[in-house]
């Protein structure tokens, strides 16, 4: 059984502006608590994505020897370009059902994107600097949200019923769906960390754990 932190409180309302609007604040031991997907499902007709256009193209960059962002959450169908900010190479690579690929070592821009069309959850590595970690959050869910630096996320929505599924990469369990109305009252989710996870940033010094400078 996972070891785990104290408890994560999550709480979100919905209020009528000139469009419905369901919101949140993600926290940790009284701290923000960033990259929290919420997916929201229509249950009703009103507030389904029908015939939507293809995915607006998406990109996750590279920077400072990591992912940025930590964590992506993207439409299935959606093509993502995975541009490298830095001045050195990285080599980034999937074995995650939901989408296996690598893009070699490489500076740049890639030319093509990396479509994500199957629903799942795609972990990120890098063959150069082991401590890279990102994620690919891909779903069919009519409308999704990460939570910032700050724990807030915002979704707009019709008026309607949603399912409301959320997923956090270093839960040790994920807090199971909850319907809701928008508008609606508060709500509360309730989600416990592992005591242990990787971060994906970069180690404080590189030479203490024998990376060389030439990467």
């Amino acid at each position: 059984m996972a070891s785990r932190l104290s408890a994560v409180f999550l709480t979100a309302w919905a209020a009528v502006a000139p469009a419905a609007e369901l919101a949140g604040t993600a926290e940790a031991g009284g701290l923000s608590l960033a990259n929290l997907v919420v997916a929201a499902q229509a249950l009703d007709e009103a507030g389904r994505v029908k015939a939507a256009p293809p995915p607006a193209a998406m990109a996750l960059d590279q920077k400072s020897r990591e992912f940025i962002p930590h964590v992506l959450a993207v439409r299935s169908g959606t093509p993502v370009y995975f541009p490298n900010s830095d001045a050195i190479k990285h080599h980034v690579y999937s074995f995650s059902p939901a989408k296996r690929f690598e893009i070699k070592l490489y500076s740049g821009v890639p030319r093509e994107p990396v479509i994500f069309g199957q629903p799942g959850i795609v972990a990120l590595g890098c063959n150069i600097h082991d401590w890279m970690l990102g994620y690919v959050y891909v779903s069919d869910a009519d409308y999704l949200a990460v939570a910032d630096a700050d724990g807030h996320w915002r979704l707009d929505l019709p008026n309607g019923r949603y399912r409301l599924t959320f997923w956090h990469p270093d839960a040790a369990e994920q807090p199971a769906d909850q319907v809701v109305t928008v508008p609606a009252g508060e709500l509360s989710v309730r989600l416990e960390l592992k005591t242990r996870f990787q971060t994906g940033k970069p180690p404080a010094s590189l030479q203490d754990q024998g990376y060389g400078d030439g990467f």
